[in-house]
């Protein structure tokens, strides 16, 4: 069985407070993108599971890698047999797209589809949350406005279909701890449910990354790239999640933008 974990964008992301365990409650809107993984698991021959990685190299140990701990709690749930399982990484690490977490989502879906399981939709909600805060996003995969640390969804009617995106990322690792060690909490003046009712256009001026400023300081480039797709006639850009990927999203496609920035991976798509 193969399937095609894909990454998110986050329209906007309010950091409101901290909390009293050392978390921080969050504001953002998620939205799935096309840039996909591929994941394939099938029937091991030997008496033990493998991992196997190609395309973007997956740092450390197989069994600290997040689709393998989804495999290891399903099992405390349900017997599985040893399986080979086959990652092929194209979602770039530290880029705020939530790939480790679609993998982790995708491997929960397809046990359960695999090997007959049964178990609900609240069932592997409840297990990917304990993934990550992101992962239980990636079951659904659909757009969400999330709050709490970003592990508390609200479904929304919401679509960019049609828009173009243009995705950058730079050869730049932002880490989610350092990014949000830099942040300073503060209510948002309006909320992301009101702005994304208007007109895209107004946007820019009304929706915001709270991990801009401080990620921007430490890393100017990934500002630079912001403010060329500005330039270049974005109806909105932002940085997504914690960085270092910045998105712009188009009235119309920008063909042109794939040599224009080197040493980082261009992704771009019409929006579904």
């Amino acid at each position: 069985m193969i399937r095609f974990p894909n990454a998110k964008i986050n329209l906007g992301l309010n950091i409101v407070s901290k909390r009293t365990d050392g978390y921080h409650n969050l504001e953002t809107i998620f939205y799935p993108i096309g840039l996909k993984d591929a994941l394939e698991v099938v029937l091991s021959k030997d008496e033990n599971d493998s991992f196997h990685n190609s395309g973007i190299t997956v740092d450390g140990p197989s069994d600290k890698n997040l689709v393998m701990k989804s495999l290891k709690l399903m099992r405390e749930i349900v017997p599985i047999p040893p399986i080979d399982v086959y990652l092929h990484k194209a979602i770039p690490f530290g880029a705020g797209l939530g790939g480790g977490s679609a993998d982790a989502a995708t491997m929960l879906l397809m046990l359960n589809d695999k090997f007959k399981l049964g178990l609900d939709q609240s069932i592997l909600l409840k297990i990917s949350a304990e993934l990550g805060a992101d992962c239980a996003f990636f079951i659904e995969n659909r757009p969400m406005f999330a709050t709490g640390i970003g592990n508390v969804f609200e479904k929304i009617e919401f679509s960019l279909r049609g828009y173009h995106l243009v995705l950058i990322k730079p050869a730049i690792h932002v880490s989610t701890p350092t990014a949000y060690s830099m942040v300073v909490p503060q209510q948002p003046e309006i909320s992301l449910l009101e702005i994304i009712e208007r007109p895209i256009s107004e946007w820019q001026t009304l929706m915001k990354n709270d991990f801009e400023t401080s990620v921007f300081a430490k890393f100017p480039i990934i500002e630079s790239i912001k403010n060329q797709l500005i330039d270049r006639g974005a109806l909105y850009a932002s940085m997504s999640g914690s960085g270092s990927s910045v998105f712009g999203l188009f009235k119309d496609s920008q063909p042109l933008m794939l040599t224009d920035f080197p040493d980082c991976i261009v992704w771009q798509e019409e929006l579904q």
